[in-house]
């Protein structure tokens, strides 16, 4: 799917005079956000659209980090912006992220682009998320009216996924480390989102026959990327499910291309 998206992107970048520009931030050198930004800036050079790399130190203040954005918010040359997270701890990302043009977030987190995810009416949605709705639409599952289960409450996926779900009609229940007896939850569930970081916090025991799973989060064991989910034993109970690697993760990329593309059209469209 996400391979179809790129490919797709590719051809309408094709087309354009002006190409897309996404920028992206990078602070610190932490070794996960390195190898997210690579796929990125590898994804836009892949479609044609141009990127830019903007890299700060880790003892960068708060205060460089938003000079730094509000730069790229004049910046008549780029169309997107990402602050790739986690920033620094010392550093407040609620407050760099508002400082973000809401035309220019390609994330979805500014909070006008999140209260229009929350009302229904936006046209950016957060990377993760809208990658999943996308997954789950594109396999056919019908989601009108399912109860979906998603574990996980960040701003970056479990809160926007719970929302999107929600817009498509289906009942949302919301887990997250307060909850009590999560395991009756979610046997209850059509479709269960697991996003917390945490190897097997989903176990086969928590899913009833033929729930459809998808697993976000990842996880370093011995060496090796992981999942929240037991795949193996999960698998022979759901009806569909993503493996980690090679499941959301190549869909967060298309999206954040499908994003960009949005951005770009809309700024252009805004003048006329």
């Amino acid at each position: 799917m996400a391979d179809e998206l790129l490919a797709s992107a590719q051809k309408e970048v094709a087309t354009m005079t002006h190409k897309p520009c996404l920028a992206i931030i990078l602070v610190g050198d932490d070794p996960a956000s390195l190898v997210y930004t690579k796929k990125k800036h590898d994804a836009c050079a892949r479609v044609g659209i141009l990127s830019k790399n903007i890299r700060l130190p880790a003892i960068a203040s708060e205060k460089e980090i938003i000079v730094q954005v509000e730069a790229l918010n004049r910046d008549k040359s780029v169309d997107a912006i990402l602050v790739q997270l986690p920033l620094p701890p010392e550093v407040d990302e609620d407050n760099v992220l508002e400082r973000v043009s809401a035309e220019k977030d390609v994330d979805g987190f500014q909070p006008a682009n999140f209260g229009k995810l929350a009302l229904g009416t936006g046209n950016i949605y957060p990377c993760t998320p809208h990658g999943v709705i996308y997954m789950l639409k594109k396999s056919g599952v019908m989601l009108s009216g399912k109860h979906a289960v998603v574990i996980g409450r960040s701003r970056i996926v479990g809160k926007p996924l719970a929302l999107l779900l929600l817009n498509e009609n289906c009942t949302v229940t919301v887990c997250h480390s307060k909850t009590k007896n999560m395991a009756d939850i979610t046997r209850t569930a059509d479709i269960i989102c697991v996003a917390v970081g945490r190897p097997k916090t989903l176990t086969a025991d928590m899913v009833k026959q033929g729930a459809v799973v998808i697993d976000i989060g990842t996880s370093k064991v011995d060496e090796k990327l992981t999942g929240d989910v037991d795949f193996e034993k999960v698998k022979e109970k759901a009806s569909l499910i993503t493996p980690v690697p090679g499941g959301v993760g190549p869909m967060t990329i298309a999206m954040l291309i499908q994003n960009t593309l949005a951005c770009h059209k809309a700024r252009h469209a805004n003048k006329g």
